[in-house]
């Protein structure tokens, strides 16, 4: 087996380190899906070679591509075996379908600690091969420093960077001189800047008296940044070219602003942005439709709408597989206030290395992950599912420098009852979210007092309790008393079942002034605190305000 490596610029990518996560991130799912990974994302790729059966050669630290071999076929398992004793990190396959051959491979794969990855139906061999070639160019290099923290194909959040660096207004095209991102620069800028926004691409004329000045050849000919004074009306303008592995996948232009000079490291800040904007390009150009079409088609079976056997061939799910749905939150977990985009970006490359089939859809402040390909003995996919709730916390929670949390959902025996499951999920988060303990990763039945409670608070939503409750009195008075603390009081209390050493203690008040406070709330509201109605009444009550809703209030007296 010959390998036709990519040599001698592999050499750089294998002192760079490039990891098997930093490669599928800069290449993205549109080309190349992760099936299973036993020794994780970590493992080092230092090239690829292409699968040639006459010389049987296999390289450690390198990307198998299995051109030509069935996957459903035993040459494929023995190849994939080879691949793990040589120590290659990884084989791809053309497209793999669920069934006994992908059930094989991931076998073996458990056995040989090679991870295994399949092309996409929609994209080449051919295609593959410079994607990832370019892939494995930029994912090692060195980010620009205002860039380092950015998701993988956030072009726009790159434009507003190199900007920053640059101190001017920035677009990312191209090389059809097509405007994939700008830089949202509030000042006034130049007509053509204006003309080539507001149409998303560079005016033909303009392209065709750069293209006549022989522009384009010596941009794409050279690796360094082109600079044009400025000129009348044109402002001062540079320009560099976007490559990766050889292949040009685009420009970054800047333009100053207002008449204002560039910075003076802008040529060198934009040499390095346009190394760093290779990953980015990469990824916007395989994440595409057929991403968005995916998640549209998981996030209605999780609703419970459409065609299930339709929506899980556009989701590339099996609609008879055994499969579950992870409700995935950060921070608070369900307020809108939690941006997903983050959590969401690494969520969609952590579950591939499960070795099912997932799909991850920003839902609100949270991310719901419809996970398929599970076992169908119903105890080991109750397991499967709880491994992969209790890895994505732990790995999510030191990505992010949050706690993580994940509500785990009843493992149904198609995508048609997936609703079902992610019903469960969500009660799941909702009840871990609500208690903010050390727990981070449950199924709704672990927490089944938690969430009870929030159902009957849910059902008593729309009651409206008679004027002049307890509770509804200490309101008013809190109201009327700036720095009175009556309700919160009340409910530490009620909440550490009467212990007033305890609850002093999550008040932050000695015990004595407690019980002062306990007497005011006596005085106030009449409450007797030795009748179980009235407390129970109160418990309820404040939970209902806690939910901010006027549920349970009615008219509340002036005292």
């Amino acid at each position: 087996m010959t390998n036709l490596r990519e040599s001698p610029e592999w050499g750089a990518a294998a002192e760079s380190q490039v990891t098997l996560e930093g490669l599928l991130s800069v290449v993205g799912p549109g080309a190349l899906e992760l099936d299973t990974a036993p020794g994780g994302l970590a493992g080092a790729v230092v090239g690829i070679a292409v699968l040639d059966v006459l010389e049987p050669e296999i390289r450690p630290r390198e990307l198998l591509l299995a051109v030509g071999v069935d996957a459903a076929s035993a040459h494929a398992v023995d190849l994939l075996r080879r691949a793990g004793d040589a120590g290659a990190t990884g084989v791809v396959f053309g497209p793999v379908r669920a069934g006994r051959a992908a059930e094989a491979l991931r076998n073996v794969a458990e056995e040989s600690g090679t991870a295994v990855l399949s092309r996409t139906a929609w994209c080449t061999w051919a295609q593959l091969v410079g994607l990832l070639r370019a892939g494995l160019a930029s994912a090692g290099a060195p980010p620009a420093p205002a860039a380092r923290d950015l998701l993988p194909g956030d072009l726009n959040g790159l434009a507003d960077a190199v900007a920053v660096l640059v101190g001017g207004s920035v677009t990312i095209e191209d090389t059809e001189s097509r405007v994939l991102a700008y830089s949202s620069t509030e000042e006034n800028v130049d007509e053509m800047r204006q003309l080539t926004i507001l149409g998303r691409r560079v005016p033909p004329w303009r392209v065709a008296a750069m293209r006549e000045a022989g522009f384009f050849r010596a941009l794409w000919g050279t690796d360094d940044v082109l600079h044009r004074r400025a000129h009348a009306e044109d402002p001062e303008r540079l320009v560099g070219a976007v490559r990766a592995g050889g292949e040009v996948l685009g420009s970054i232009w800047v333009a100053s602003v207002a008449g204002r000079p560039l910075s003076p490291g802008a040529s060198e800040a934009l040499r390095a942005a346009t190394r760093t904007a290779a990953a980015h390009l990469l990824h916007a150009r395989t994440r595409g439709a057929d991403d968005r079409l995916a998640e549209d088609a998981a996030r209605a079976l999780m609703e419970g709408r459409g065609s299930p056997e339709v929506l899980a061939e556009r989701a590339m799910l099996t609609a008879e597989e055994p499969c579950a749905v992870l409700a995935v939150g950060a921070g608070s977990g369900t307020s809108g206030e939690d941006d997903p985009s983050r959590l969401h970006a690494l969520l969609t490359l952590r579950c591939a290395a499960f070795g099912h089939r997932s799909v991850a859809v920003p839902a609100g402040g949270r991310i719901l992950v419809l996970v398929s390909r599970l076992d169908r003995v119903p105890d080991r996919a109750d397991a499967q599912v709880t491994r992969m709730g209790e890895a994505l916390a732990g790995q999510l929670s030191a990505a992010t420098g949050s706690p993580v949390r994940v509500g785990l959902g009843g493992v149904v025996p198609g995508v048609a009852r997936a609703a079902e499951s992610r019903r469960s999920a969500e009660l799941a988060l909702k009840a871990l979210v609500r208690a903010a303990g050390p727990r981070t990763v449950a199924r709704a039945e672990d927490v089944a007092d938690t969430v009870g409670i929030m159902e009957v608070v849910e059902a008593l939503r729309e009651t409206v309790l008679p004027v002049g409750t307890s509770v509804a009195r200490l309101a008013a008075f809190d109201a009327e008393h700036g720095g009175s603390r009556l309700v919160p009081t009340l409910r530490a209390y009620l909440d550490h079942f009467g212990d007033v050493a305890s609850a002093s203690r999550t008040l932050g008040v000695h015990p004595n002034s407690l019980r002062y406070r306990l007497r005011r709330i006596t005085e106030v509201s009449g409450l007797d605190l030795d009748s179980p109605d009235a407390r129970l009444l109160a418990e309820l009550q404040l939970r209902l305000r806690e939910r901010g809703d006027g549920a349970g209030r009615g008219p509340v007296p002036r005292q």
